[in-house]
């Protein structure tokens, strides 16, 4: 190798894979020798052959991943693709909670070398990604997907512009789908074989769109204001705003005594589309008169005069049931989302049940997500567009910039169509954001704004379901519990599958003095929807309540699962800090106040008293006992 001049700074252009192993700090702490040695084993056996084989090189490693770099960014993925398949057959037979996982980020960018590192944004964005990838998957930069792209044998979802820590623009960024669920790799009566290198990934393929980030609430729905009832007088054509066909799932069970239960979820998801409001959802009868026949979902839009078809299929094996979905642009024929689920069979009409709810949540956010990349293209938006490009704007970070972007759309909208229920939902909830995030000065102003919006909102549709959860979190955060609790029920009754809505009364009855019920409530947010972006918030309401119990060794545990779903929110951090104070851990307690000052230099423990959502006295004391905890880990008074 040539030796550069001594004092030079050395660059080169190159594809930077990083990786670490998802809630590498929970295994440790389950079992550190046992996490320890099966790392080892997996780097061995499966990491570092992938790397030689693909021309790579590990350059550094991490304690829980490393850093490689490779000569092209075709060989970085197909390189992330065969550790991934490997790792995932050597840890199939293990309990979830302690099987290994990486996650991989991979960008192609201007590198300084030195003699055992590479350093820039090049790296860093690599390692951005990483953190955005869900276990077991790969996320990708637009700069290295352009190079990928028709090179490599998978399909990539389109996440969209993420705005990454320390990186001063927004990256687009795609996401591998798994299991091969790209175009082309299933049809309705396809084998479920797959291959080899993508075998065996079960974890889900996209995040849910909605990035709705409160303070002390479980708001994440992308697709609220669709849930309930379309604006009053709004009449659509069949081809219209989120217009679908469910088709019949496949049975690749072989087994004929199987085609109820599939039948059954495809009847279950049609029913629960349909009540997303403003959907047009072909019925039953019309959908199953496809059964068994081939499909051209190009052929069966223009039919049924569709935007979207989902389908399917249905296997099981043994005692696990595999379920395969793909949602599909029927014009373009293009794949825009795919999924797979595979649980233990136990009562199957449960498990039809569950499966359903959970499609429908992520449906709901993959919809409304399509649809807002339509709206962005029209030379004359209508309402409904301005609305989609508002929820669009809400969903980025929740910066004021970007709820002002937002609140601008909903106002465009409104003046199109004063009665527009889904821009004063909207509104409402940019009101709420504000305000409960603490990114204004007049916090109960905004709360108050918030809530006035969403009963106007209710006024033109009363079954609005997102509306009452509107309102429902407004009372909750403004010493309202009680009527909070009314609200998210009336919520559910009119939409069983908001996650947010359960565990929002979840955190009610923290406020009420009653914590002991609030881990009921988010373990059934949890199960719902259980990679939903706010469930890091969720974990942090129960490791909460746990220490309004006492139940301290419960609450870090908690608190800790929230912290690894989510590292840059501050208040798990702190709650954390106060937890292993209260146990004694007190290096650790100060470890993870220094992680909360970093991410929110002017928390202090006035703040936690001056800024309560309760006056129960049940709450009150738990705070007191919360700072107890947090000065023995050294947070400022202030």
């Amino acid at each position: 190798m040539v030796q550069e001049p001594r004092g030079r700074v050395v660059r080169r252009l190159s594809a930077i894979l990083a990786a670490d192993v998802a809630g590498y700090s929970r295994l440790m702490h389950n079992d550190e020798e046992a996490t320890h040695a099966k790392l080892a084993a997996l780097l061995a056996d499966a990491v570092e052959p992938a790397i030689a084989d693909h021309g790579g090189h590990v350059v550094k490693n991490t304690g829980d991943g490393f850093l490689a770099e490779f000569p092209s960014a075709v060989e970085a993925v197909r390189a992330a693709l065969q550790f991934q398949a490997r790792i995932k057959e050597l840890t199939i037979g293990e309990v979830e909670d302690r099987r290994i996982a990486f996650r991989v980020g991979i960008n192609i960018g201007d590198v300084i070398v030195e003699a055992h590192d590479i350093f820039g944004d090049g790296v860093n964005i690599a390692a951005r990604l990483e953190g955005i990838a869900e276990p077991g998957g790969i996320s990708i930069s637009s700069s290295a997907y352009d190079q990928v792209r028709g090179k490599v044998a998978v399909e990539f979802s389109d996440l969209g512009e993420r705005s990454l820590k320390n990186i001063a623009r927004p990256v687009r960024a795609y996401s591998v789908i798994r299991d091969g669920l790209g175009a082309g790799t299933l049809s309705r009566h396809a084998d479920t074989t797959l291959h080899a290198v993508t075998a065996g990934q079960k974890w889900r393929i996209t995040r849910m769109v909605a990035a709705v980030v409160v303070l002390l609430m479980a708001v994440s729905g992308v697709a609220w204001y669709w849930r309930g009832e379309m604006d009053p007088g709004a009449h659509l054509h069949p081809a219209a705003h989120l217009s679908i066909v469910v088709l019949p799932f496949a049975n690749l069970s072989g087994d004929p005594e199987q085609n109820y239960f599939v039948d059954g979820v495809t009847e279950s998801l049609t029913t629960d589309l349909s009540r997303i409001g403003g959907s047009f959802v072909i019925a039953r009868n019309s959908a199953f008169s496809y059964k068994g026949k081939p499909i051209d979902v190009r052929q069966v839009g223009r039919e049924l005069n569709v935007r979207y078809v989902l389908e399917g299929s249905v296997q099981r094996g043994g005692n696990r049931l595999r379920v395969n979905v793909q949602l599909i642009d029927a014009e373009s024929g293009k794949h825009l989302w795919a999924e797979r689920f595979e649980k233990p069979v136990a009562d199957l009409f449960d498990l039809q049940d569950e499966i359903s709810s959970r499609l429908a949540n992520t449906l709901g956010a993959q919809l409304v997500a399509a649809e807002a990349r339509r709206a962005e293209r029209s030379q004359h938006p209508s309402a409904l567009d301005l609305v989609f490009q508002g929820f669009a704007a809400l969903n980025k970070e929740p910066t004021p910039e970007h709820m002002t972007q937002a609140r601008g759309f909903f106002e465009r909208a409104l003046a199109i169509e004063p009665q527009s229920v889904g821009a004063l939902v909207g509104t409402a909830i940019v009101d709420l954001t504000m305000g409960s995030s603490r990114l204004t000065d007049d916090r109960l102003a905004r709360l108050a704004t918030a809530e006035a919006t969403a009963i106007k909102a209710l006024s033109l549709a009363p079954n609005n379901a997102t509306a009452h959860l509107v309102l429902g979190i407004a009372y909750t955060l403004t010493n309202r519990a009680a009527q909070g609790i009314a609200e998210c029920e009336r919520a559910l009754a009119l939409d069983r599958n908001l996650a947010e809505a359960h565990a929002n009364i979840g955190l009610a009855k923290y406020f009420m003095g009653r914590a002991a019920e609030t881990e009921g409530h988010i373990v059934e947010a949890l199960r719902l929807s259980p990679r939903d972006v706010s469930a890091f918030r969720w974990m942090f309401f129960v490791g909460a309540a746990k220490l309004q119990l006492g139940a301290d060794a419960e609450a870090a545990d908690w608190l800790r699962r929230s912290i690894e779903a989510n590292r840059t929110y501050p208040l798990a951090h702190f709650w954390f800090a106060a937890a292993s104070g209260l146990l004694g851990a007190r290096d650790e307690a100060r470890n993870a106040a220094k992680a909360g000052l970093a991410l929110d230099p002017g928390f202090t423990i006035r703040r936690v008293l001056t800024g309560q959502s309760s006056y129960n006295p049940t709450f009150v004391a738990g705070l007191e006992r919360l700072c107890v905890g947090l000065r023995l880990a050294g947070v400022p008074e202030g």
